[in-house]
């Protein structure tokens, strides 16, 4: 078993929380990320995990403890995965095991997952396409959120489908020559 030593895991950390700071709330990617960061109720888990086998139990374990902390304390958790499916289309197949695991768990409709990765593409864009950094971070990562929260969140908002958009205008401003000026770890795209 490979193990991650405690300055590496560190300084992962701290990249993946920059990306957070600079990116997903500083460009307001996620309206809803800025109250849970600075309220201090985000937990970051650092995975050791090599296999997806060992990832798939991880995430079995932090999904419970998600589930069964108190949601003022820790309200959703960041599984940074950096020496796992580092390779994007094997990161994207892993995300079937990850929902399935959710139902396995009988945790569907409490908590879902979202995902993050240095090289994520969505569908029928090209590699290099800035819409893909909505959901670019530093490493591979898997956001465990309660659904509770989310639909408190949106409750809030008129129409979410809004966020998306805004991120695409934000995102074109930006450019890929604006993203690297926020002098976040990234993919060599």
């Amino acid at each position: 078993m490979i193990e991650l030593d405690p300055t590496r895991s560190a300084s992962i950390q701290q990249e993946t929380q920059a990306w957070l700071e600079k990116a997903v709330i500083g460009l307001n990617l996620c309206p809803f990320a800025k109250s849970v960061h600075v309220n201090q109720r985000l937990r970051y888990v650092v995975s050791d995990a090599a296999t997806p086998e060992a990832l798939l139990k991880e995430l079995a374990h932090e999904l419970l403890s998600l589930m069964r902390a108190d949601p003022d304390e820790i309200e959703t958790t960041l599984v940074i995965h950096p020496l796992v499916l580092t390779d994007f289309l094997d990161f994207n197949d892993f995300l079937g095991a990850a929902d399935a695991l959710v139902e396995d768990l009988e945790l569907d409709g409490i908590l879902q997952i979202a995902s993050f990765h240095p090289d994520y593409q969505f569908g029928g864009t090209a590699p290099e396409d800035i819409s893909n950094y909505t959901n670019r971070s530093p490493y591979p990562t898997l956001h465990l959120l309660r659904e509770s929260s989310i639909e408190r969140a949106t409750e809030t908002m008129a129409d979410t489908d809004a966020i998306y958009e805004a991120n695409m205008v934000t995102l074109e401003k930006l450019g890929l020559e604006g993203w690297r000026a926020l002098g976040l770890k990234v993919s060599p795209a």
